[in-house]
């Protein structure tokens, strides 16, 4: 059981390696900076001075805290948006790149459902998202109380743990446009769009006071601020972005049952 699961889990495990480094490295800079920012910067007066716009975009409450610098700067920027973007850009590659590339006949000779392929390759993910959200939590708990700035572990680790469901989310996003499209880089790109244009149009919409619009951009259900700053979960949005994350699936499995991948 789970044998092409498998197979595309272990390709993935060095570029979640990369991965992780990357993000350990990201994290790293932001809370060696902190301290000097905090003591030299009243951050929270600069908030007050930009526009409505970009507090909502980057979900600005406060940042005279290591909980609200980290919020703002490595969780709604690199978290929300650009590992949101690369977990679409690497579900975009799922189908269409097998497909683009003239494996896919080969792959659907063996005794498998286009169903069963289409669920594996996904599950795939799972080792990258695992991967980031067991290693980066540790290193910023460790950096964080190295500068003496220790951060709340629980809220820390809810975090990460309401973070999972969201980038599953965005992951589903882009294996859609990888069944529909058979050129991988159409697919890729076409996720990276989505992906971004989400995260402007949640913002510009509340903003705009037709906050219910927004609805349809999982960044909604996912607020890295409200978890570090005021300790506040949001489990029911997690559990619509997993109730979504299975709906996409399976619209993709379902869609890749019927499509001609010639």
């Amino acid at each position: 059981m789970l044998e092409l699961a498998r197979y595309e889990a272990r390709r993935r495990v060095r570029g979640t390696l990369y991965l992780t480094v990357g993000l350990v490295v990201f994290a790293g800079m932001y809370i060696g900076t902190f301290p000097s920012i905090q003591t030299d910067i009243d951050l929270d007066q600069f908030i007050e001075s930009l526009p409505e716009i970009f507090t909502e975009l980057f979900n600005l409450a406060t940042m005279n805290t290591i909980e609200g610098f980290l919020a703002a700067e490595l969780y709604s920027l690199g978290w929300t948006l650009l590992l949101g973007m690369y977990l679409a850009y690497s579900g975009g590659t799922l189908i269409a790149g097998d497909v683009d590339r003239k494996r896919m006949d080969l792959l659907l000779s063996l005794p498998l459902s286009r169903r069963r392929v289409v669920a594996e390759k996904f599950l795939s993910l799972l080792v990258p998202i695992l991967g980031v959200n067991v290693v980066v939590p540790a290193a910023v708990l460790v950096g964080t109380t190295a500068v003496g700035y220790p951060i709340d572990p629980v809220n820390l680790a809810v975090v990460h743990l309401l973070s999972i469901p969201y980038l599953l989310s965005c992951a589903a996003l882009g294996l859609v446009l990888s069944v529909v499209f058979s050129r991988v880089s159409v697919a890729q790109r076409g996720a990276l769009v989505a992906i971004f244009a989400l995260y402007l149009f949640e913002s510009v919409v509340v903003v705009a006071d037709v906050g219910w619009l927004g609805v349809v951009a999982p960044m909604r259900y996912f607020a890295p601020t409200a978890v570090l700053v005021e300790g506040s979960y949001d489990w029911l949005g997690a559990a619509i972005l997993l109730a979504a994350t299975g709906l996409l699936v399976a619209a993709s499995a379902a869609y890749f049952t019927r499509r001609d991948v010639q």
